[in-house]
């Protein structure tokens, strides 16, 4: 767990980020005053939002660079190469609300059944992600909140990010992660 300076120190590098990203074309450099904990790899998002819409969202669910170098690069390419969205301009900085979640290692999530799933995701605490061969889609914990969706809507969901039938989640070549997020937001 980060503390709440932490996270306020990674959601001021990623406005800070966005900012240098957008203005000069330059990726800013890893500050000195860091805290060590922030040099540790560990996945990441940052998701921005404006008038409470979706702006961008990218990120690493699995921790393979340190938390400070992985949000100063999500955070630019959630603003500038998000697929979904065109790149933001320099008067949109300003009109964003940015949150950064720091994710946990995900689990595969054992079942007998896929009925199962059910009784082993928890919504409002887990974070999911789906995979069936080269498809993977992978929804944030706050996702299901915000839609205010069950654990079948979540599971279907997660199934349509990934590219696949909603009902995916019944298949025996189907494999289903969880992970827990810290969310920091502005």
């Amino acid at each position: 767990m980060l503390s709440a300076d932490e996270g306020n120190f990674l959601l001021k590098i990623a406005r800070e980020a966005i900012k240098t990203y957008i203005k000069d074309k330059k990726v800013i450099e890893v500050p000195e005053d860091t805290p060590r904990t922030l040099k540790e790899n560990m996945g990441v998002f940052v998701t921005l939002n404006k008038n409470k819409m979706l702006r961008g969202c990218i990120g690493y669910p699995e921790p393979i660079k340190p938390a400070v170098n992985a949000v100063i690069e999500v955070a630019i390419s959630s603003a500038t190469g998000d697929p979904r969205f065109p790149p933001m301009n320099l008067d949109e900085v300003e009109n964003v609300e940015i949150d950064v979640s720091v994710l946990t290692r995900p689990e595969i999530v054992e079942v007998e059944m896929p009925k199962d799933y059910l009784n082993k995701i928890k919504v409002g605490e887990d974070g999911l992600i789906i995979e069936k061969g080269l498809y993977k889609g992978l929804l944030l914990p706050q996702v299901a909140v915000e839609w205010n969706w069950d654990v079948e809507a979540f599971l279907c969901n997660t199934c349509m990010k990934a590219g696949l039938t909603p009902d995916c989640w019944y298949e025996d070549d189907i494999r289903v992660y969880r992970f827990k997020a810290q969310i920091f937001q502005e």
